[in-house]
């Protein structure tokens, strides 16, 4: 939390970030989102920031209730311990004088309620006001001059005073004449996209705020108990620290051969290929060795349980539920339908920055791809968290499964010009089996070899055998016989993990 005297936090840590360290105090700012997007939990939450700091703060609500407010507090644990709330009948009663209904749209009702207002404010003295809604004020002016006039006279009540103010708005509601952009210091925009399918996509950005250098874009929040919380968006350029050069071993000899001697620190690296030929194998074998060596590791799962995952690595000679024991691997299960990138680069960032987290594995990039169906720059997200973590000295490794099985295999996204490293596993026929073949086609920050090798799970280990020779195209999935040598059959032995 900021604790400089001229920024009010919001009490929202993801917010703060993103607008630099808070809101600046002693302005009014306008809060902007249709019905059920958050205002008023947003609204509550800067409330109680300014009670846990001791400050005065005041709700004034025109169309919620008191009993509304307690029960939205009540579901996110909260109570209203220390919220001076004023409702819309307290604003009537005080102004009653020569009207019949609050909504009554006399200059004669709008002076009312401007010293109403003024005598209430006066008298709780507060530091931070909300108010929760506008528009009950726009049905007492009706008229767009009048409306001007009284959120005029409103700010010219505040000006003089110390006060930080949020102003909840429903834009969808707004006729272009009646808005207030122009008159306040700043403009918070919230709002939810529904989906075709699983949590509809809840996005924040900030739209106007004056003398302050802002994180601009589209952020994805959520609202779970507890409030909002805020996810930033993720600027790689904006972190970078210096990392040793070194490689990262898999434990294997000749899958580190393959590599050129191992994966680069600080690289991002893809494992791509048809289900079920071993890329997850793959992925956690480095994981292991990078457990074996001290390093922390965390699993981002899309499409397996933790069970299974868990089981497959002990049976192949790898006890990943010890080393979870101990604190070197965490696995994070992940639901793709509810699941936002902007959530998922946060939880990653979180485990590598406050938990010294070395390695990251997303398995896999099929689930990932998911979480945003309709979103048309899941792309540059991914960049900027490789980006991200790549500056940081993060060995990132994916998984992306590709459709089919032998012959017409198809990548569902072209995201290899993204990872320094890519990884080809694939199917081939020889010799009356279905084989398993591992090569690197790309390797960006060094040599690597240009061989194709065997890859098989035998004897309770991931194996790498020796190069294939005497083949010719086992890549495409049905190889074809150069030389007699091929004949006998190819020998793995070498590669025991």
């Amino acid at each position: 939390m900021n604790c400089r005297n001229d920024i009010c936090s919001t009490g929202i840590p993801g917010l703060d970030i993103i607008l630099g360290g808070g809101l600046p105090r002693d302005r009014l700012y306008a809060i902007e989102g249709s019905s059920g997007v958050g205002k008023t939990t947003l609204g509550l939450q800067f409330l109680f920031e300014g009670v846990s700091r001791g400050e005065r703060v005041l709700y004034i609500t025109l169309s919620e209730t008191k009993a509304e407010l307690d029960t939205i507090a009540r579901s996110h644990g909260w109570t209203m311990d220390g919220v001076t709330i004023v409702e819309l009948t307290s604003l009537q009663q005080l102004s009653a004088t020569e009207q019949s209904t609050v909504f009554h749209s006399s200059e004669l009702e709008l002076n009312h309620v401007n010293k109403a207002l003024a005598e209430l404010i006066a008298e709780a003295d507060p530091q931070r006001i909300v108010f929760d809604s506008l528009f009950e004020l726009r049905l007492l002016a009706q008229a767009a001059i009048r409306y001007r006039r009284q959120m005029l006279a409103l700010k010219q009540l505040l000006a003089p005073r110390s006060v930080t103010v949020l102003l909840l708005e429903d834009p969808g509601m707004v006729p272009a004449d009646m808005r207030i952009d122009n008159m306040v210091n700043g403009v918070i925009r919230i709002e939810a996209i529904k989906t075709e399918y699983g949590a509809e996509r809840r996005r924040l950005s900030i739209a106007k705020l004056r003398g302050v250098s802002y994180t601009g874009g589209n952020h994805d929040y959520v609202i779970r108990r507890g409030g909002l919380q805020v996810f930033p968006r993720l600027i790689a350029l904006a972190k970078s620290t210096d990392f040793p050069k070194s490689r990262v071993s898999s434990g294997i000899d000749n899958l580190d051969q393959l590599l050129g001697g191992g994966l680069d620190r600080g690289s991002s690296n893809l494992v791509v290929g048809p289900a079920g030929c071993g890329k997850s194998i793959v992925t956690e074998q480095f994981a292991y060795a990078a457990a074996e060596r001290g390093e922390r590791v965390l699993i981002m799962s899309f499409e397996e349980n933790t069970r299974s995952l868990l089981e497959r690595a002990e049976s192949l000679g790898m006890p990943l539920a010890a080393h979870i024991e101990r604190g070197m691997v965490r696995i994070v299960q992940i639901d793709p339908a509810e699941l936002t990138p902007g959530e998922m680069a946060v939880i990653v960032t979180d485990h590598v920055v406050r938990d010294g987290f070395r390695m990251v594995v997303i398995d896999s990039l099929n689930g990932y791809l998911q979480a945003m169906p309709q979103e048309q720059y899941l792309v540059l997200h991914l960049h900027e968290l490789l980006s991200h973590l790549g500056r940081i000295g993060v060995v990132t490794l994916m998984v992306l499964a590709q459709h089919g099985l032998i012959e017409a295999v198809v990548t569902p996204a072209d995201v290899t010009y993204l990872a320094d490293t890519v990884i080809v596993l694939r199917y081939f026929e020889a010799q009356g089996r279905v084989r398993k073949a591992i090569s690197v086609v790309k390797k960006r920050n060094g040599p690597h070899e240009n061989t194709i090798r065997e890859l098989s799970v035998t004897s309770g280990h991931l194996l790498i055998g020796e190069v294939i020779e005497g083949y010719q195209g086992i890549l495409t999935g049905v190889p074809t016989v150069t030389n007699a040598a091929a004949q006998s059959p190819l020998d793995i032995s070498d590669g025991i993990a």
